[in-house]
């Protein structure tokens, strides 16, 4: 009872997503997945009757699309869909590996008993949406299970950057679960990083997460690139 009260009490500390979340992430994703393409005007009061929102948390949307370069704003256009930029993805990738790597490499050294356990728990608990294939809650799961890590670094600094890039290509890393047999693989990934972290071999965790992250880069890449081609094949 006290491991499912701590493992609670971790997930009750994450942020609420806001609607200004959700319309990030339903534009984010027709963006990577070819459905808006580049040079589209996004208009806020187009997308805020698309989507049911005001225009209020849609601004703010457009606002983060724009920061994570998903949109640019042009001068007497608006806000528009960005240029794809797969060199900028590869970059940002890279520096993902090296934060997250960073951050198992202290969480390794720096986590607590209590801390060990939960991880554990959290962890295992994801395998029952692998069995069941269900893509959402694994990839919400995922993502709770890389904040814990940035948390448990004990590091505020390395932990906000990391949030801060993770936010950039989290449309990306969510997709990517679509790729076949992803969510086992994404689990055996995990796994050697959790066995590594508990076991408090701080080398060991910060390379298992390292090529963690960059599997992950090739299976977004694939993603992205096999969902555009198939929106271009639909539309031709």
């Amino acid at each position: 009872m006290k491991m499912l009260g701590r493992i609670h009490s971790l997930k009750e500390a994450a942020p609420v997503e806001t609607r200004a979340d959700l319309v990030r992430r339903r534009i984010a994703d027709e963006i990577i997945t070819g459905q808006l393409k580049p040079g589209a005007r996004l208009d806020e009061c187009d997308i805020a009757a698309r989507l049911g929102f005001s225009r209020t948390p849609v601004r703010e949307a457009l606002r983060q699309l724009a920061a994570i370069g998903l949109a640019e704003l042009r001068p007497h256009r608006g806000v528009i869909v960005a240029q794809p930029d797969n060199d900028r993805l590869t970059e940002s990738f890279e520096f993902m590996a090296d934060l997250e790597s960073l951050c198992a490499r202290y969480a390794a050294t720096r986590m607590n008993a209590a801390e060990r356990r939960a991880l554990g728990a959290h962890h295992l608990s994801s395998g029952e949406f692998v069995r069941t294939g269900d893509r959402d809650a694994y990839a919400a799961h995922n993502t709770e299970f890389h904040e814990l890590i940035y948390r448990f670094s004990h590091n505020r600094l390395l932990e906000e950057t990391a949030q801060a890039t993770r936010r950039r290509l989290a449309p990306y890393r969510r997709g990517q679960f679509t790729v076949l047999d992803r969510l086992a693989l994404s689990y055996a990934e995990h796994d050697r990083v959790v066995n590594a972290v508990i076991r408090g071999e701080a080398a060991a965790a910060a390379a298992t997460m390292h090529t963690h992250v960059a599997i992950v880069s090739v299976a977004s890449h694939d993603y992205v690139a096999g969902r555009v081609s198939g929106s271009k094949e639909a539309a031709s």
